[in-house]
């Protein structure tokens, strides 16, 4: 196999040139192998193998720096560069990541996992080398979905005045402009490409230009260029700001490729580089079902289905099912997801009310403040997003819902530890960043009766409200417990002496099996509250647990500072109550790497285990 030549960054440059399309071949077997064990992204490193290995022949790694947006489509550059053995610990815990990581290999310009930001960290790195008197090549490759986030124009923008090289990889694999435009931008594809053009373009500007009146012939002839390019040339967008743009070319094509990434390398100036491909390719299941093998399970190679049939409902089902009946109920409810519509649950809404479904694309920022605007508008719309990525429209929940107190449902889904996809997808700081805002509300289910009954609570609550559950099967325990939910009330689910659990939604079912233990082994008497709320904490209950217990337990799947736990202690601190000690469980301050969400909450320390023996040692001080 020609892939048992590739063991280190640029064996690739050994490969014959008739040999790279088998390599290409065998990659994506190895891809589609690997990830049907361990899950991961496919469908996007599906599509990008022969983009990554032009970038790989052209660029010199590790001196030439490669930004990828998110990051999902990187394992080709990680086979390229001396991981191929390591793919077996592939988003294990204490494996190599599914995204970049700099200190994974010095062949990782630059951290990615969320969207838009490769050209705005692209152009930081060209700006430090020029800077530094250095000439290496810049490349960022960026999805086209990602050019609907807004820090990308921004990026752009900035890039447009750019006087030395800067290569932008669009990595376009869903757009129509291919078909649109066909031959004749082929044929301009490969002028535009062609030394001669280039060569001539610029003799003869020069030569018109030191002739009486050239330069209003050479004005003149810009002009006419110009009109008759935006009929035909589907870059001039990027043209237009400034921005060189080559292309459409085949993104399966590696000979072509190398030959536009050369060119592109010799502009003095920010230079895109339209790239068509394919997602999915090479492998039907993931060609006619794009969306499923995105992020996919472990699945059977053969059939595509995943290895393990799920027949319990995970909390995105549960929330999904739920939306629909509000939004039967309720002709001012909408919906509104950041391109993310089978991630969320939304996927039914949008079928079943799709005059009041809204996906923006990959824009938090934008899904905030319009969600605002149709609120200030008389509708009650739910923004249903992940946690992580949330916290990239802080300042919109800040000055465009909370200040003017607009009625805006967040339904975070992947709150707290999430596993495989690691730093930049844990969940584990939306409590922190959300209870510091004013007239903001925050809200945790135990199970999933209880989710359905916090989005009715929601849907007629009036202010900003959020909802953090977490990924996983949705817990089906407790259901006899389910006191309607009143503003800032918890919920009393076993009262006894001694040690209190004060736990937050998805720790409840943890503190269940704390108390359990506590009880069987070492013979305690405890009490289990549902705290419900995070904001408000319910004080009453607090004040009531401290006179009648020796010991706070607070559980919480979120970092410590400014979290639930830390707020019991503000309030306890605050009012004076030294009748019981506080112990807070929560994660620490500290970015959490990818694995099995089992093994990662016994590292950080929530695991039933690790909270029985902190509560065991913390009580026996206090005895």
């Amino acid at each position: 196999m020609i892939l048992d030549s590739i063991n280190k960054t640029n064996d690739i440059k050994d490969v014959g040139a008739g040999d790279l399309d088998e390599l290409a071949q065998e990659i994506r077997d190895f891809l589609i192998e690997k990830i049907s064990v361990n899950g991961g992204h496919l469908g996007s490193n599906l599509g990008a193998v022969e983009l990554t290995m032009a970038l790989h022949l052209v660029a010199d790694l590790p001196r030439d720096r490669i930004i990828w947006d998110v990051g999902h489509q990187s394992y080709t550059h990680k086979i390229l560069t001396g991981r191929k053995d390591e793919f077996d610990t592939l988003r294990k815990y204490g494996g190599i990541s599914g995204f970049p990581k700099r200190r994974e290999s010095n062949c990782d310009a630059f951290d990615t996992g969320h969207s838009s930001t490769s050209i705005s960290a692209g152009l930081g790195i060209a700006k430090a080398r020029d800077l530094a008197g250095e000439d290496y090549g810049v490349y960022a490759v960026i999805g086209d979905g990602a050019l609907t986030g807004g820090m990308a124009y921004e990026a752009l923008n900035n890039a447009a005045d750019l006087k030395t090289n800067y290569v932008i990889v669009l990595n376009d694999n869903n757009m129509s402009i291919a078909e649109n435009v066909g031959g004749m931008s082929s044929y301009l594809q490969n002028i535009r490409t062609a030394d001669a053009y280039r060569n001539f373009k610029v003799g003869l500007e020069d030569a018109l230009n030191k002739l009486p009146g050239g330069v209003a012939v050479v004005d003149k002839l810009k002009k006419y260029k110009s009109s008759f390019k935006q009929l035909v040339v589907p870059g001039m967008f990027f043209e237009d700001m400034g921005i060189t743009y080559l292309g459409p070319v085949d993104g399966h094509d590696i000979k072509a490729m190398v030959k536009v990434f050369k060119e592109a390398r010799r502009y003095p100036k920010c230079v895109i580089v339209h790239v068509l491909t394919h997602k999915g390719k090479g492998y039907a299941p993931a060609e006619r079902h794009p969306a499923r093998f995105h992020g996919a399970e472990p699945f059977d190679i053969e059939t595509g289905l995943p290895a393990v049939n799920r027949t319990k409902a995970n909390y995105t089902d549960v929330f999904s099912t739920v939306v629909i009946k509000l939004g039967e109920r309720n002709d001012k409810v909408c919906a509104i997801t950041a391109a993310m519509p089978d991630g969320t649950g939304l996927k039914r809404f949008s079928r079943k009310f799709p005059e009041r479904f809204f996906d923006v694309g990959i824009a938090e920022e934008h899904a905030v403040t319009f969600a605002a605007g149709l609120a200030a508008g008389g509708f009650i719309p739910i923004v249903a997003v992940y946690s992580s990525f949330l916290q990239r429209a802080y300042d919109q929940i800040i000055h465009d819902v909370c200040i003017q107190d607009l009625p805006v449902i967040f339904a975070i889904d992947r709150a707290g530890i999430v596993g495989s996809d690691g730093e930049t997808h844990q969940g584990i700081f939306d409590l922190s960043y959300l209870s510091g805002i004013p007239n903001m509300t925050i809200m945790a289910p135990k199970n999933k009766w209880e989710l359905s009954d916090m989005l009715k609570f929601a849907v007629k609550f009036g202010s900003p409200i959020a909802i953090r559950y977490p990924r996983g099967l949705a817990y089906d325990g407790l259901e006899e417990y389910r006191k309607p939910i009143n503003l800032g009330q918890s919920e009393m689910i076993y009262e006894e002496s001694g040690i209190a659990l004060l736990a937050v939604g998805s720790m409840v079912k943890t503190a269940e099996r704390v108390r359990k233990v506590l009880k069987e082994e070492y013979g305690r008497h405890v009490t289990l509250v549902n705290a419900r709320f995070v904001k408000p904490i319910d004080e009453e209950m607090i004040s009531y647990l401290a006179k009648q217990h020796d010991l706070i337990v607070t559980l919480e799947e979120n970092v410590e500072t400014g979290g639930f736990g830390e707020h019991v202690r503000a309030y306890m601190g605050q009012m004076r109550i030294t009748d019981a000690d506080l112990l807070v469980c929560a994660l620490p301050d500290d970015y959490v790497e990818h694995g099995n969400v089992n093994i990662l909450a016994h590292e950080v320390g929530i695991d039933c285990d690790s909270i029985v023996e902190k509560i065991v040692r913390r009580y026996e001080g206090k005895t």
